[in-house]
């Protein structure tokens, strides 16, 4: 008789199929897989040395060394929007690789769903970002660490950069999960650019605007940062609740039998006949992302609170009232309350100027004050009227470069007529005057003379611009002022300390003021005297 024994073998533990938990790390190592892809593409990685080498080079002489912060910060934005289209046009391909390799059916024998696989294109889009984000970061840092930075910048502002890539890197996996054919993409980039373009030549109270990744307002003045109006913190929510709405979006077209069928508009097909993930919580995500969107979007464009249409007629035609002064060497200084520390460079050109008119000007004491036109926005170029106050002088919010020999002139011309309203008229010898007292000081006259001309030129006649009227130099002008700064500061400086009242007197034609200060007729006609 024989007897039959049965065994039972219990298997090992890691043979047992895949959780929960073994999906969400293959879901992880394929976002580190395409993620390096991602980065390595050529489109991404060209669009960041781009992006990198157009902001150091920029950055290095931006602002002529004396940036905004208010405005440094809007700075950041645009240049991402090129990375972001490239990253849109490569995960977009990277989605579609299986189907155009017909690999796509070997992913039913593996753990990950089609909709997983979307999770993990959509992670992969993060340490791009995160790249972004370090760029934005540098910039900016660059900018507030330059000795002559001032002003605050806005967090709000410094996201909407990175947010783009997000929001653009989600819209290509999307069109991906909804259209399989490769030339969405490339469409899709078409019509954003040509959106862009509308979108740019639109005024600063459309609303519209608000609706494209980035808004950068060119400002022409630099404005005090409570006087911007410019939604930051809401555009921010409004771009990541997009992103992820966009994100879920993608996630839930990615249903059973994603990948079973091929053609353009397949995934559009499975919309249509509801073929969605049936997870709730994407469900639930994704109407908390619609919501937050659409709080985003109503909340921006809102166009600009009333409270900061009061302050902007406030700051433009009252700043007094809002300044703070200091007295250096008999010169007051009154600067709006983010510009307090920029009076010592106000300063070092009030004392070069007073230093060569001598001591004809000792017993002058100036007003400097700033000024700003803020009440038509951001983007318009708005003379100020002149002040009529004897001695005083305007000073703007932007400084560096041209605007040292700008401010010097302004300057000269209130210290010669003793108004800044009666400097705007100058067209007879007390211009050459006011010219050589502006620029004798600098370390290049000349070029001073260039930056401050509107058309860059040397010789013959020239407006001179100005943060109020600007002057006019007539080729005599230029040609005596030019002979003035060839000969020695000290023998010049010392005919004007000794013909000053002469030369400051409204009489004194061109002429008469080339023979005080030893100089011959001029040869160029003299316009305004014609």
């Amino acid at each position: 008789m024989t007897t039959t024994t049965t065994a039972t073998v219990t298997p090992p533990a890691e043979t047992a199929p895949a959780g929960p938990r073994a999906s969400w790390a293959a879901v992880l190592a394929l976002a580190g897989f395409e993620a390096r892809r991602l980065l390595t593409r050529l489109p991404v990685l060209l669009a960041f040395a781009v992006y990198i080498g157009w902001t150091v080079w920029r950055t290095r002489t931006s602002y002529a060394g004396f940036p905004a912060l208010q405005d440094a910060d809007r700075a950041t934005q645009t240049a991402p929007l090129l990375v972001g289209l490239a990253v849109l046009l490569s995960v977009n391909q990277a989605v579609l690789r299986a189907r155009r390799y017909d690999t796509e059916r070997h992913f039913a024998v593996l753990v990950l769903p089609p909709w997983r696989r979307t999770v993990a294109h959509l992670l992969s889009l993060v340490p791009a970002v995160l790249l972004v984000a370090v760029c934005v970061a540098g910039q900016f840092g660059w900018e507030a660490l330059k000795p002559g930075a001032l002003g605050n910048g806005s967090p709000g502002e410094l996201l909407a950069g990175p947010l783009s890539v997000l929001l653009l890197g989600a819209l290509g996996v999307l069109l991906a999960r909804l259209f399989a054919s490769a030339f969405a993409a490339p469409l899709l980039l078409v019509v954003l650019l040509f959106f862009s373009l509308f979108t740019a030549m639109s005024q600063e109270g459309d609303a519209t605007r608000w609706l494209m990744p980035v808004v950068d307002d060119y400002s022409i003045r630099t404005l005090p940062s409570e006087l911007l109006g410019r939604p930051a913190a809401w555009h921010a929510l409004y771009l990541a609740g997009l992103a992820l709405s966009v994100a879920l979006a993608a996630v839930l077209v990615s249903g059973e039998g994603a990948g079973a069928r091929s053609g353009f508009g397949s995934g559009m097909g499975r919309v249509l006949r509801g073929r969605f993930v049936g997870n709730r919580g994407v469900h639930a995500g994704l109407a908390g992302a619609v919501a937050l969107t659409l709080l985003g979007a109503v909340m921006q464009t809102g166009g600009v609170p009333a409270e900061t249409e009061k302050a902007r007629t406030r700051y433009s035609t009252a700043p007094q009232e809002l300044q703070k002064c200091v007295e250096r060497d008999g010169t007051t200084y009154c600067a709006f309350p983010e510009w307090t520390s920029r009076a010592d460079d106000w300063a070092e050109v009030v004392d070069r100027v007073n230093s060569l008119a001598g001591d004809a000007v000792q017993d002058r004491s100036l007003v400097v004050r700033q000024r700003v036109e803020a009440r038509y926005g951001l983007t318009t170029d708005a003379a100020m009227d002149p002040l009529t106050a004897p001695d005083q002088v305007s000073v703007g919010t932007m400084w560096g470069g041209n605007r040292v020999p700008e401010f010097a002139v302004a300057v000269a011309g209130v210290l010669v007529t003793g108004k800044e309203a009666e400097a705007g008229t100058l067209c007879d010898g007390r211009l050459v005057t006011v010219m050589w007292l502006a620029l004798a000081g600098g370390s290049d006259p000349l070029s001073d003379l260039r930056d401050i001309r509107v058309d860059d030129s040397t010789s013959g006649s020239a407006v001179v611009v100005s943060e109020t009227e600007p002057l006019s130099m007539t080729a005599a002008h230029t040609e005596l002022v030019r002979e003035l700064l060839d000969r020695p500061r000290e023998e010049i400086g010392a005919k004007v300390t000794a013909h000053w009242a002469e030369l400051t007197t409204p009489e004194v034609t061109t002429d008469r003021t080339a023979q005080l200060l030893g100089l011959d007729a001029p040869e160029e006609a003299d316009e305004c005297q014609e």
